[in-house]
């Protein structure tokens, strides 16, 4: 019986959001095959959950003790969103102890988790995008050159950051420093993008069965100015799968998702969101760890499409264990 550690939390805001997240993936897992083990990764230390109970995870070689029994994992499940499970950093310390792991590459978590890098990749595959200036702390910023650029209203974005922490709208160029100040609280660089007028759509794609896969379009209606932390996570939205959109449109949007899953060398889990403004699709971000909580829009996807997200974690354990095996090569 392989052992599996579902890892979780993270060093960021969106730790208490990727806990959430684990209890799904604990919750769907076949205990009848696996031994399941709940490891948490936080600020103030890494440790498996037994029963109430924290053993602390020796960073050597990620393993833990209990009764004496010293206990290794077979695979690792990760579900952390945001820094060091969603930006390569683990990713890359898994591979060189050299177990699985569900997900992308490190390199591809790492690219992803940089916007203004995946964007520079894609603009290679003529994916459309809004206008975007690119900035870090301490350059010269000039508000009016951000207005003739771009335009108004604008966005005020951290370069990595993730749950739209850091994301600012603005409207009139008396709100840029605010957005600029609470951007730069969450990132040393920051992007700056062009508002794009339009339907905000966020699709759930993925490897499975050996093919890319999208799973479902979901519209998002929010009751705030945009889909912001408290419209994403503390109700302030509305999620319609499917997305109201023509057949010509949701064709679209299915074909340039899964041209960026591509483009990027993507495997395992991602949600792309996209505007669709004027009947094109325009590329916002890509998630390469997204949420799977009881407010979450991937597991909704996975139901639209009818694939039991048991069988979509199995896919994931398949794919790391191949993974495992071209490392071997």
């Amino acid at each position: 019986m392989k052992n599996i550690a579902v890892v979780m939390g993270g060093y960021s805001d969106e730790s208490v959001i990727s806990l959430r997240s684990g209890q799904l993936i604990l919750k769907n897992l076949d205990t009848s095959k696996y031994r399941i083990f709940e490891i948490h990764i936080l600020l103030e230390g890494w440790n498996a959950l037994i029963e109430g109970e924290k053993f602390p995870i020796d960073k050597a070689d990620f393993t833990f003790t209990k009764n004496n029994e010293k206990i290794s994992f077979d695979i690792i499940i990760n579900t952390i969103h945001g820094t060091p499970g969603e930006d390569g950093h683990l990713q890359a310390y898994w591979e060189l102890l050299e177990i699985p792991y569900s997900g992308c590459n490190f390199y591809q978590s790492a690219l992803t988790f940089n916007k203004r890098d995946t964007l520079s990749v894609l603009s290679k595959f003529n994916i459309p995008k809004a206008k975007s200036v690119y900035l870090s702390k301490g350059d010269a910023i000039s508000a009016e050159d951000i207005k003739d650029q771009l335009g108004l209203p604008f966005f005020v974005k951290p370069n990595q950051s993730g749950s739209s922490l850091g994301v600012s709208k603005v409207n009139d160029l008396s709100e840029f420093q605010k957005a600029l100040d609470y951007a730069f609280a969450e990132d040393h660089d920051i992007l700056i993008e062009s508002y794009l007028k339009g339907t905000e759509v966020s699709v759930g794609v993925l490897k499975y069965k050996g093919k890319t896969t999208v799973l479902g379009l979901t519209e998002i209606v929010s009751q705030n100015d945009f889909f912001d932390y408290e419209a994403k996570y503390l109700g302030k939205s509305e999620e319609i799968t499917p997305a109201r959109l023509s057949q010509e449109v949701e064709n679209k949007v299915r074909t340039t998702a899964a041209k960026a899953y591509e483009a990027l060398g993507m495997s395992g889990f991602s949600r792309i969101d996209f505007i669709v403004m004027n009947d094109v699709p325009h590329f916002i971000e890509i998630n390469t760890n997204p949420g799977l909580s009881g407010q979450s829009i991937f597991p909704q996807q996975a139901e639209y499409a009818q694939i039991a997200f048991a069988d979509l974690l199995e896919n994931e354990i398949e794919l790391a264990l191949n993974r495992k095996l071209l490392w071997k090569k």
